[in-house]
Order: C-alpha cells, then sequence, then structure tokens
C-alpha cells in the first residue's frame, strides 16, 4: 500500500558496480521520495489526538503498537508529528498519535 503509487526508476549507476556485483544484479530498483503534505486543519478538526508525553525509552515502533496495535505504523507518528525520528523529539515534549487508524490513513491516501 505505501508504495502503490510511486515511480520506480532504474539505479545502473557506475557508483554502485560493487554493489551490483555482490548481488549479482545489473540495476537496482528505487522508488521515488514522496514529499510529505502535512493534513489541513480541517482533516485534523476530524481526527481524535492523543498526547503522550514522551519519555525515556520511548520508540515510535512502540506507540505505534500500543495505539495502532501494529508496530509498522510507526511512521504515521513521525509524519503526523512532522519529526522524521526520535531523535527529533526531547524528552517531556509532547508526541500526538492521531486516530482512528482507518482515518488518518485516508487523509495519508489523498496525498500519495
Amino acid at each position: 500500500m505505501r508504495y502503490d503509487k510511486k515511480q520506480v526508476a532504474l539505479n545502473r549507476s557506475g557508483l554502485y558496480k560493487n554493489v551490483f556485483n555482490e548481488r549479482g544484479v545489473k540495476y537496482i530498483e528505487q522508488y521515488s521520495t514522496p514529499k510529505l503534505i502535512h493534513p489541513t486543519v480541517e482533516q485534523i478538526e476530524n481526527l481524535k489526538i492523543i498526547n503522550h508525553l514522551w519519555k525515556p525509552g520511548d520508540k515510535y515502533y512502540k506507540l505505534a503498537h500500543s495505539y495502532y496495535d501494529d508496530p509498522k505504523k510507526w511512521w504515521i507518528i513521525a509524519w503526523f508529528n512532522k519529526a522524521p525520528t526520535e531523535s527529533h523529539l526531547k524528552i517531556g515534549e509532547t508526541v500526538y498519535v492521531p486516530m482512528p487508524l482507518r482515518e488518518i490513513l485516508k487523509i495519508y491516501q489523498l496525498y500519495y
């Protein structure tokens, strides 16, 4: 689902000659990197937002497991908070977990 609408580029660059040889391939398929668009104010108003106080040991995948029952959905929390990795957060900072998952995925699919 996440890569369904993405363009695929074939990387044949000589810079990766060793990688190609190690993998026994002539090229590598790469997906384009999307520019993530944050939900609009109107879209956010229709969501339930759970405030989570970031503490030592927190990880996006742990929050995704707790709130979405799916650790693979960690990227939704990162995307929604405009913080691509945990290192972008500080202890004591509020992290927003958008709910329900079905609704936030609908918003994501509008753009991607």
